[in-house]
């Protein structure tokens, strides 16, 4: 019992006197990495807001996001973003199908803003070639899917003036975690 005491005590006093070496210098980490000049990371500082904030100089219509989308987009996507290749969801239809036994979630029946749709196809599409449409093909991709759902008229121009003006069907179907006030 003695020694069992003894023990701990030491492995306490141990535990003080060694912690004192890693705190005597300066913390040093692994070296790794370079430091990042502020304007080296404006290129990656490209997020559009739900109200429109960070859009692009560019325009596109449907027309126009007719001939990027067969090009671009149509072997994933399927004639007119219907689907049924199995590479990637539908992004047409669905709208007012979210509360029945088979919902289906698409740009057109999920997204609440119309902004987050030209941010995510900016960013990440096509699949195999991410951000490689210019600004105005995106707006025309853009465009041409919301067109595609009856959102938008096949002639409206979507630009950063009028991307923001788009009402999305399920804007209001989503719960918002924080209250108007405090997300001021």
């Amino acid at each position: 019992m003695f020694l069992y005491k003894t023990f701990r005590v030491l492995v306490f006093f141990a535990g003080f006197a060694f912690s004192g070496f890693a705190l005597g210098g300066e913390l040093q980490g692994p070296k790794l990495g370079v430091s990042v000049e502020p304007g080296a990371l404006s290129g990656w500082d490209i997020s559009i807001g739900p109200e429109g904030s960070g859009l692009p100089n560019g325009e596109g219509d449907s027309r126009l996001g007719f001939t990027v989308f067969t090009d671009r987009c149509l072997h994933c996507h399927g004639q007119r973003g219907a689907g049924g290749l199995g590479l990637a969801d539908p992004l047409v239809g669905g709208i007012g199908s979210l509360a029945t036994d088979e919902p289906l979630k698409t740009v057109g029946s999920y997204w609440p803003y119309a902004t987050t749709i030209f941010d995510y196809i900016r960013r990440a599409m096509p699949y195999d070639a991410p951000a490689s449409l210019s600004n105005s093909e995106v707006y025309a991709v853009t465009a041409y899917i919301l067109a595609q759902n009856g959102i938008i008229g096949e002639v409206d121009v979507m630009n950063a003036v009028t991307l923001p003006m788009v009402r999305m069907p399920n804007r209001d179907g989503f719960v918002m975690f924080w209250p108007e006030e405090d997300r001021k």
